[in-house]
């Protein structure tokens, strides 16, 4: 299985950092799904003025009597929740991107119907906007209905 985040209305380059940050503005802000357990080890970092940003992940689903378990490089497990984390930060001159903000996207929240039909069809597909309600990069959880969750068909050859 797969699965595909597609992200619209991503927030800028730059914007002001909080007045207990140690500069005033991110600037060349990047946005990238982050590894499991590696926090520095991202996924295709897009800018963040992008039109839209996609990323594909590989990963594994298992039905077990609970449920779905999706597992996989870029699914993080924490305290019996299941999310992939897209990172926000900086990069500076020489490539080095410096995070100061991730988003949850909560796999938990899938609806199972949904799940379902993705571990049948091959492909889960999340869509989200990625600016918060105040301009600036989206962070905390990301719960339903500010992503949306579908199954689709891969196609295979």
């Amino acid at each position: 299985m797969r699965i595909r985040i597609d992200a619209v209305e991503l927030p800028g380059r730059t914007f002001p950092a909080p007045a207990d940050k140690p500069v005033a503005t991110y600037d060349n802000v990047h946005v990238a799904v982050q590894r499991r357990d590696g926090p520095a080890e991202l996924l295709d970092p897009q800018p963040g003025d992008a039109m839209s940003a996609s990323w594909t992940l590989e990963c594994a689903a298992e039905v077990t009597p609970d449920g779905v378990v999706v597992t996989g490089p870029y699914v993080q497990h924490r305290m019996g929740l299941r999310f992939v984390y897209l990172s926000w930060g900086t990069v500076d001159a020489a490539g080095v991107f410096t995070m100061f903000r991730r988003a949850k996207l909560m796999l938990d929240s899938v609806p199972d119907e949904v799940l379902a039909a993705a571990v049948s069809d091959g492909l889960l597909v999340g869509r989200l906007g990625l600016t918060d309600a105040n301009g600036g990069p989206l962070c905390a959880r990301v719960d339903p209905p500010h992503i949306t969750w579908t199954a689709e068909s891969v196609v295979r050859s």
